[in-house]
């Protein structure tokens, strides 16, 4: 095994060498790791060692000096105690290189090297630890070590029990100890004294190796007999300083602010700390051996024997295994006779188990290692409890003990002082494992445990910096933001969450089962020890103990079946944190009294300021003049917290984790519809962030944007309260129900802060317009916050949300006017003019379309604003309405101020299609409006028509008009593509052609003159009612106003026959109306089926009316109808018979005209019959009318 690399892993002496960065220090790890891993071959054993130096304070090596033959090691020499980089602790501490163990050695190296401990290592112990345990089968000599786990790392430190106790009898501490270790082990306890012969072999030693390093030789007088005494006495009591036990562990108040500051006995004092790999066991060692190297030989240990006495089996084996883990290749042997130097010898490390009276197997020390870290981890399972590894002097069996438990009886967990450096150790290992950007959340199973572990050994009392800080990182374990990936994420990280633990998913019985190492006969043995090794002898058999070590401990992360049952762990942790700052501050009586100078504010004051969207505006001046106060940095706490302080920064990162968990659980009872719950939740989100911008002094702005998302959500709670205020009731005791955490959070709030800032926004109103008016000012304050920095360009996303709610609620308030401005105008006596309380509505209405409208075109968002640019035009038809219900009934015009806000409509719904520009950006939208416009303009039309304003227009000017809006109204009617308004759509320009071809036809009734006009009109006419009836034709529930059509074409047909003067014209136009007669059998028979239908159905099912049936038939209106068609046909079938008699007498006889005559005859008989029965039902009314059409049709009445 070469060692080029040691001298490159040593760094040279730098004084004070920063230990807190240990672990940066990765030459040892770059260098030569090949050199590091060679497998040693001895006698057929094969072991596999690799050593790399982690840390190294020794200088570079020198060569030691060979000493003279003869010399004198009783004599000391010049330089002998004095500090010397060369040797380090191995000269000066302690007499000798077997440096004693501190009680605390391995959490030095864990703190030193936090990101080994828990995942990659499986021991942290002193070389000497180790040496120990490897030789326990081979030694009678006692075992006293302390085990702890981290993770699944295993922590060893000697655990001196005389000293332990020597301590318990000065302060009083461990006599629960004591007294089980005499009631069970030991009964006849006594310190135990070394010898001379122990000492005298120390003090030789040590001189031998000053010898060594200052080559001179020169030996010195010996001090006088008290200089010895006192050296002597200072040697025992450097000995037992080094393994003094400290009080209680106090840990200093910077750890959790500076993890790597170390704290009073828990200092890394080895030269070197070494990552040694013994097979597949990994283990951080700590090593003060002190190594020699140059000329011949470049890395070597050095020891002084006696010659007298042979070299035994423990002692190669400690050789072996020092020179193994410090990865020496050589061993240089001094022996000496009663402290004369007699000779030197080189042994090479691969030859050490095989020294005459010192042969041992390398693979039964493998084997014992294996089975010790087996049988430690198997049993060794909870974090934060103290095991004792104890073995009797002289015995062969080894116990485990948990202390952590006997320690309990004694109803006080802190007389153990591995408690404070436990726990201390599992919170930095939590935190390393949290800093770490990459980190799978399959180990968040781990932290959870180290943390949880953590606060249970700690006294809140006395480390509330600690457990507020483990607390705040449990909760920052679940992920709040991401409450859509829960599902997904849940399965993996509970399939490997404590990966780091054990590379083995198979589970083994627990120990005190196991037969390989039951516990004994004694009865209280089995009562008090964990697990038992019967023999030393066990430890050597191959794989005794194989794969009871990968018992894998219990710590998945917990399954959150949803986001409430996560938010409210968070929040858990949370309020343990808040207690924990909270009691380090100050006692409630403590807190500062009530100003009396200050007036306390009653609630119904503000209830008072509350009332209205006046009080909001207030409300609203005073959170805008703080949030600008906020960017100056103002800080006010009540409870007197220094900014800056630990608790001050632990308080806001706790208070800003329940702000969002409390946001999560809102988001969470909105989208179940919960709205009185979401509510209390959004209100205690930002009850939480008002306390945290009362102790910021510096606002961040991730923050500024969290509440620019508060206020949003608990603006689009207020709006669906609003919308759902027939389940007021239900909403409102959600609201006002708290759990008793909630309830304890809020008080830790209100030390700081009154938690007011946001009430307005808050408060669950029953009256609806405050409810839209908060909405709106909560959507408001959002967007003022993004306006304060540049969040507006960072979060754009979130910025058009805004945008788009403040529009949406705008309309909604315009609508909510809108309709009250309506019910007014419903509820006027209709003489009486508009009222101011209507225009004030009127002008809120628009002021809030306006504000929408602006809104929607600020973020291109077309569809939108065209609908509220819709609904703007339906604002002003109302007003328009409103203004059409003065004056007198009878003497009515269409008044100017009608006509002006019908147009303010049109130009609105005019604005709106400009806005969507075509029918592909909205299908739905553009029909909409066009329908609406449409609608207006044929409003206007037949106002103006039915209502025309003589009194300040012409009669042509006013049918100009009419004409023009009812063409644009049928322009933007669109009666061809088929959906579910087309058939109102087409009964519309049925409609309008009506009204149309009835206003030509009464023009040329009343008209005289122009005959040019007179035909126009005459044509206008016919074209409209030919279009009328073709589009009535098509509705199956408008037969009457078929029919009406069809007597006003037949009356304009008479009218037409007035003029002339040929019999021959007369027959012709006749003709023509007794065929428009036959053709409204169509419209009889769609009226004798709805009549029919209306018979049947009382029979069939009075309760229930036909699912598709249309509006119920007028039968006044039909009665009337058809007594006019009755009329009408008798004067036509009456005309033509005497028309065509006359012509008969004058000319030859004609067959086609004689039986025309004849039909015509016949009908008006029966029809003269048929209409004297004055009892007749409608219906056979209606039957012998179709019967008499179509003999009409049939008999050829001259009918083309």
């Amino acid at each position: 095994m070469g060692d080029s690399k040691e001298s490159g892993a040593e760094s040279p002496p730098a004084g004070a060498a920063a230990r807190e960065g240990l672990s940066l220090l990765s030459q040892g790890e770059s260098e030569e790791p090949s050199a590091q891993g060679s497998a040693l071959f001895l006698g057929g054993n094969e072991v596999k060692s690799r050593a790399v130096v982690k840390y190294s304070s020794a200088p570079p090596r020198t060569a030691f000096a060979r000493l003279e033959e003869k010399t004198d090691l009783k004599l000391p020499p010049a330089n002998w105690l004095r500090e010397s980089a060369k040797l380090g602790p191995a000269g000066t501490t302690i007499l000798g290189n077997s440096k004693k163990s501190k009680p605390f050695s391995s959490f030095g190296m864990a703190y030193d090297f936090i990101d080994s401990v828990g995942n990659d290592v499986d021991v942290v112990s002193d070389s000497e630890n180790i040496k120990k345990l490897l030789k326990i089968p081979y030694s009678k000599s006692h075992v006293s070590m302390a085990v702890h786990r981290i993770g699944r790392t295993l922590l060893l430190d000697e655990l001196d029990i005389q000293e332990l106790f020597m301590r318990s009898s000065q302060t009083g501490d461990w006599t629960w100890l004591k007294e089980f270790y005499q009631r069970l082990i030991d009964q006849k306890w006594q310190r135990k004294k070394k010898s001379k012969e122990h000492w005298y072999q120390k003090a030789i030693l040590s001189k031998f190796l000053y010898y060594s390093i200052n080559g001179d030789g020169a030996a010195q007088p010996v001090p006088s007999a008290a200089e010895q005494q006192e050296s002597s006495s200072s040697d025992q009591t450097n000995d037992s300083d080094g393994a003094s036990w400290p009080a209680p562990f106090e840990m200093p108040s910077s750890v959790s602010e500076d993890p790597s500051a170390s704290s009073q006995g828990l200092k890394n004092d080895f030269v070197r700390n070494i990552l040694w790999t013994f097979e597949d066991i990994h283990m951080l060692v700590g090593s003060n051996m002190p190594i020699f190297g140059g000329g011949r030989y470049p890395a070597v240990s050095l020891r002084l024997r006696d010659n007298n006495k042979p070299i035994n089996v423990l002692t190669g084996i400690d050789y072996w295994l020092d020179n193994l883990i410090c990865n020496v290749p050589e061993l240089v042997m001094c022996f000496h006779v009663n402290g004369i130097v007699q000779k030197y010898e080189m042994i090479k490390t691969e030859e050490i188990p095989n020294l005459e009276n010192s042969n041992f197997s390398t693979k039964v020390i493998k084997d014992i290692a294996q089975n010790i870290l087996s049988f430690l981890k198997s049993n060794c399972t909870k974090e934060g409890h103290t095991y004792w590894l104890f073995k009797a002097s002289g015995s062969d069996i080894v116990k485990l003990y948990d202390l952590t438990t006997l320690c309990e009886e004694t109803e006080d967990k802190y007389q153990n002082p591995f408690t404070m450096p436990v726990a201390i150790l599992l919170y930095k290992v939590a935190c390393n494992m949290m800093m770490k950007k990459n980190q799978n959340k399959k180990h968040y199973g781990t932290i959870r445990t180290l943390l949880l572990n953590c606060v249970k050994l700690l006294d809140k009392s006395r480390h509330p910096q600690i457990i507020a800080s483990a607390n705040y990182m449990l909760s920052e374990l679940f992920q709040l933001d991401e409450p859509k990936k829960e599902e997904s994420s849940e399965s993996p990280l509970n399939e490997n969450s404590d990966e780091s633990y054990s590379e083995e998913e198979e589970e083994m019985p627990d120990s005190d089962e196991n037969g390989s190492y039951s516990t004994s006969s004694d009865p209280s043995d089995d009562n008090k020890a964990v697990a038992i090794i019967k023999s030393v002898g066990e430890l050597s058999v191959p794989e005794k103990y194989k794969s009871i070590h990968q018992i894998r401990p219990s710590c998945t992360f917990p399954v959150c079946h949803d986001t409430e049952e996560r938010c409210r762990l968070v929040l858990s942790y949370v309020l343990e944190g808040l207690k924990s700052v909270d009691s380090s501050i100050k006692k409630e009586s403590d807190l500062p009294a009530a100003d009396p100078n200050t007036p306390i504010p009653l609630k119904y004051e503000d209830e008072s300021t509350r009332g209205g969207p006046e009080g909001l505006e207030k409300q609203m001046a005073l959170f805008l003049d703080k949030m600008g106060s906020l960017q100056k940095g103002n800080y006010s706490s009540q409870s007197g917290m220094i900014p800056g302080s630990w608790q001050h920064k632990m308080k806001l990162q706790l208070i800003l984790k329940s702000s969002k968990a409390y946001y999560v659980l809102s988001d969470a009872a909105m989208s179940l519809q919960k709205y009185g719950r979401a509510l209390r939740y959004i209100k205690l989100a930002l009850q939480s962030h008002d306390t945290y911008c009362c102790l910021c002094t510096n606002m961040l702005s991730e923050v500024l944007l969290f509440l620019s998302q508060y206020l949003t959500l608990c603006g689009d709670i207020q709006l669906m309260l609003a919308q759902n205020a027939n389940n007021r009731a239900a909403h409102l005791e959600e609201f006002n129900y708290q759990t008793k955490e909630d309830q304890e959070i809020l008080h830790s709030l209100h030390r700081e802060s009154s938690c007011q800032g946001f009430a307005w926004a808050t408060d669950l109103s029953t009256d609806l317009e405050s409810q839209l008016s908060v909405s709106c000012k909560c959507y408001e304050a959002a967007n003022e916050i993004l306006q304060f920095s540049d969040l507006k360009s960072q979060n754009p996303e979130h910025y058009v949300q805004v945008l788009k709610r403040m529009g949406n609620i705008r309309n909604e308030i315009g609508v909510f006017y809108m309709n009250q401005a309506a019910a007014l105008q419903s509820e006027r006596v209709v003489s009486k003019s508009v009222s101011t309380a209507e225009q004030q509505l009127w002008k809120k209405s628009f002021s809030c379309f306006e504000k929408g409208i602006h809104n929607f075109e600020s973020i291109d968002d077309a569809t939108n604003a065209a609908l509220l640019l819709c609904n703007t035009g339906r604002l002003m038809r109302i007003c328009a309405q409103a203004h059409c219900g003065a004056g007198d009934e009878f003497k009515r015009e269409f008044s100017p101020e009608e006509g002006l806000y019908y147009n303010k409509a049109v130009d609105y719904y005019l604005k709106a299609l400009r806005s969507l520009g075509t029918r592909d950006i909205h299908p739905a939208v553009w029909d909409s409006v066009n329908w609406e416009l449409s609608t207006t303009y044929f409003t206007m039309a037949t106002l103006q028509q039915d209502y025309a304003p003589l009194s300040r227009k012409a009669q042509e000017q006013i049918e100009k008009e009419v004409s023009e809006a009812m063409m644009k109204s049928l322009k933007h009617c669109d009666v061809d593509s088929v959906s579910a308004r087309q058939p109102l759509c087409q009964y519309r320009a049925a409609t309008i052609h009506h009204r149309l071809a009835s206003m030509y036809h009464s023009c040329l009734r009343n008209q005289v003159g122009d005959e040019h006009l007179r035909k126009q009109h005459r044509v206008l006419a016919d074209l409209h009612y030919s279009k009328a009836v073709k589009l009535f034709q098509l509705l199956r529930d408008a037969p009457c106003e078929l029919l009406r059509v069809q007597l006003e074409r037949v009356a304009f047909a008479e009218f037409q026959m007035t003029s002339q003067n040929s019999n021959v014209g007369k027959l012709k136009t006749l003709s023509g109306a007794l065929d428009i007669m036959v053709r409204t059998k169509h419209a009889f028979q769609l009226i004798r089926k709805e009549l029919v239908e209306e018979f049947d159905q009382p029979k069939s099912d009075e309760s229930t009316p036909a699912a598709d049936s249309s509006p119920s038939l007028n039968r006044e209106e039909v009665v009337k109808l058809l007594s006019i068609f009755e009329s009408r046909l008798s004067f036509l079938l009456l005309q033509s018979i005497k028309l065509l008699s006359s012509t008969k007498k004058k000319t030859s006889s004609n067959t086609e005209d004689d039986a025309v005559l004849k039909t015509n005859k016949q009908i008006y008989s029966q029809l003269l019959r048929a209409t004297a029965n004055k009892n007749a039902a409608l219906l056979e009314r209606i039957d012998v009318l179709v019967h008499l059409l179509d003999q009409l049709a049939r008999g050829g009445s001259g009918v083309q």
